[in-house]
């Protein structure tokens, strides 16, 4: 299966379009570019039923984040707050860059 290519990283803030999670925000926290999903901090939450084991002897239930779609989700810009597609750059000496569609503000990488 071919890599897929995205603009969104790890570390960015978005917001989520579609699906039970609307408008929801959070942190992306895993790009999974094979699958185009990201894994995004409080959104999808899935619980799961673990037996206990000598590492976990209470056993119980975990609740994680599950994946969802790259194109559920939406960068919100750092300046303004607000969700916005983005478009890449390419400057002169090669330097690749991150523009908001919505203001055309540069978008800086996270971290």
């Amino acid at each position: 299966m071919a890599r897929g290519v995205t603009k969104i990283v790890k570390g960015d803030r978005v917001r989520v379009i579609r699906g039970n999670h609307r408008d929801a925000e959070g942190t992306v926290l895993r790009v999974l570019r094979g699958s185009n999903r990201v894994v995004v901090q409080g959104v999808n939450m899935r619980k799961r039923h673990v037996r206990p084991t000598q590492q976990n002897p209470e056993g119980g239930i975990i609740t994680s984040e599950g994946p969802i779609h790259l194109s559920n989700v939406m960068l919100v810009e750092p300046s303004s707050g607000e969700a916005s597609r983005i478009r890449m750059r390419v400057e002169p000496d090669g330097f690749k860059e991150r523009i908001a569609v919505r203001s055309g503000n540069p978008v800086p990488r996270p971290g």
